[in-house]
């Protein structure tokens, strides 16, 4: 019998939940047993249900193929055949909380990809190598809702996994920032299926993504915040000043960042200092040797013409943040290129990341 845990899927035929299938094919620790989607999907095998829409190009992983979808709206269907469910859920924002709520109040653990709990002050906001510590609301968040063995955990917009571990780095290094202007370049993969039409998106730009902004410049503040009282507290800084736009590119958000440090001259980091502390970098995920972690969290290219999504997407699994053109900048201190995978790191990798931490951290039950 397996020793691994099962784990489900909520939104399964979805294409981020397509994505969770594949990357969980031969997990060393976890095995999908359980999927679920809308009720027009439930009661057909899984490979019926995403027979004309499997996105992913390589087949249905056979373990998952003969399963049947269940309907995503009862949660105490999940009940018995897995340990945790992985929320790729698309529908509005108050049914996806209801709705992981219900299967937190079934004692089933949801690590979720959507935004509807983010802002729930003990609904921890996950990037492992960041803010690992957050975990600990998790005995608060149980606590006020009454529940035994059900809680929520979330992960951030994908858009933010291009920069915020570069710029951790540099405040656990002891230089601050204090100011910061980003623009993304966002992949159309992004907006999910079948997400902006080609004829918007091919020999064009769109300098718009509804919400994006907002995300861009306040769920960095509750990731680098610290918990106090059962909740956790946002950082009052930086200050960030977003533009967030779509480019023809499928996979890959870049950013363009500008900082500027919360220091006076003579103690600002030089570039080859900057260059030091991001190379340098490694935090929990690696110590713990989780196996989705990258063994080099961010990767510093001296290139004049990268990062470039085509080439450098995919560095360490498609979970490293790639930085290039770090250089002087005459508005704020320095400025520079990042990349990161929109729908490896950004999405369904990322949120199986955070499923191993609170899997050593000892936050779920075999089943």
């Amino acid at each position: 019998m397996s020793e691994k845990i099962r784990v489900g899927v909520l939104g399964a035929t979805g294409m981020v939940g397509q994505r969770y299938i594949k990357l969980l094919e031969n997990h060393p620790w976890f095995e999908v047993t359980y999927v679920a989607a809308s009720p027009r999907s439930a009661g057909k095998l899984y490979k019926d249900a995403v027979a004309e829409r499997w996105l992913i190009g390589a087949d249905i992983p056979a373990e998952v193929a003969g399963l049947t979808v269940q309907d995503a709206n009862n949660a105490s269907l999940a009940l018995g055949k897995c340990a945790f469910v992985f929320s790729a859920l698309e529908m509005g924002k108050e049914e996806i909380t209801a709705l992981e709520e219900a299967y937190a109040a079934e004692g089933i653990p949801v690590v979720s990809n959507a935004s509807a709990n983010r802002w729930t002050p003990d609904v921890p906001m996950l990037v492992p190598e960041i803010n690992f510590s957050h975990l600990e609301v998790i005995d608060s968040q149980k606590k006020r809702h009454g529940w035994n063995k059900g809680f929520i955990a979330v992960k951030p917009n994908c858009s933010l996994q291009t920069y915020m571990m570069p710029l951790h780095a540099l405040i656990q290094a002891g230089y601050p920032v204090r100011r910061m202007v980003v623009t993304t370049l966002q992949a159309v993969s992004g907006a999910g299926y079948p997400g902006v039409s080609s004829f918007d998106m091919i020999d064009n730009i769109v300098p718009y993504i509804g919400g994006e902004e907002e995300k861009t410049e306040q769920e960095c503040l509750k990731i680098l915040g610290t918990v106090n009282g059962g909740v956790i507290e946002n950082a009052s800084l930086p200050i960030v000043s977003s533009t967030c736009t779509r480019v023809p590119v499928i996979d890959g958000h870049t950013a363009c960042v500008s900082i500027e440090f919360d220091l006076p001259d003579e103690k600002k980091p030089k570039l080859d200092e900057i260059e030091r502390v991001w190379s340098a970098y490694t935090s929990e995920p690696q110590k713990l040797h989780l196996p989705s972690a990258p063994d080099h969290p961010i990767v510093v290219r001296h290139e004049d013409n990268r990062p470039q999504p085509r080439r450098d997407r995919d560095t360490e699994k498609g979970m490293a943040c790639v930085i290039g053109r770090l250089r002087k900048c005459k508005v704020f201190d320095v400025k520079f290129v990042a990349l990161s995978h929109n729908t490896k790191r950004g999405a369904a990798l990322g949120g199986i990341l955070n499923a191993e931490l609170l899997k050593v951290k000892g936050y779920f039950d075999m089943l």
